[in-house]
């Protein structure tokens, strides 16, 4: 792996996350960003998707702009970064918002059909998934309450899709693991 964008990818993470700690938890949210990296290095060795999966967040959760991405690093990168950026509709409260939030991310997924985008996508929400499962071995449902959207049910159709779209990915441990947890979490609500 040619290492281009890497390392200033992981300085750009750390300092665009500094302070934030990941939901309801103290962990520095940057560990996130990290874990996902990891979860990607199993699927690639680009370093360009490495590097995405760094910035996964930045756009989303932080103050960079995607202008910034694209002043800092390649289009490629911008574009996988952009890809995994909802449009959070700020002027309007976050459970309002979240089932067309996820539709057009997942729709922005399917039409793109690229396979960078769907390992960021895989490793992204499986790093959710097990922050989840964690919650859920103490918690069981409760753990929804927590969320703008609170129905597991709309949960599991969020999740599942996501399983449904990076299926090409389906020989990669990273995605049976993905798909044990949701089987795990969700066992009883995909058979109602």
């Amino acid at each position: 792996m040619k290492e281009q964008y890497f390392d200033k990818a992981l300085q750009f993470a750390i300092k665009a996350h500094r302070g934030q700690k990941r939901k309801w938890t103290t962990i520095p949210y940057i560990l996130h960003p990290i874990e996902v990296c990891a979860i990607v290095a199993t699927l690639s060795d680009d370093d360009e998707v490495l590097s995405a999966a760094l910035l996964h967040d930045t756009v989303e959760d932080t103050d960079v702009t995607m202008e910034d991405i694209r002043a800092n690093f390649s289009e490629k990168i911008a574009m996988l970064v952009e890809s995994e950026t909802e449009n959070k509709r700020k002027d309007l409260p976050s459970d309002q918002t979240w089932k067309i939030r996820k539709q057009e991310s997942l729709q922005r997924m399917a039409e793109m059909n690229d396979n960078d985008v769907k390992k960021l996508w895989l490793a992204d929400k499986l790093s959710n998934i097990r922050a989840c499962f964690r919650d859920y071995v103490h918690e069981g449902d409760d753990l929804w309450k927590k969320f703008n959207e609170s129905d597991p049910a709309e949960q599991y159709w969020y999740y599942n899709s996501v399983l449904e779209l990076t299926r090409d990915l389906h020989e990669s441990n990273a995605w049976h693991e993905y798909k044990y947890y949701l089987n795990l979490i969700f066992g009883g609500i995909k058979h109602e």
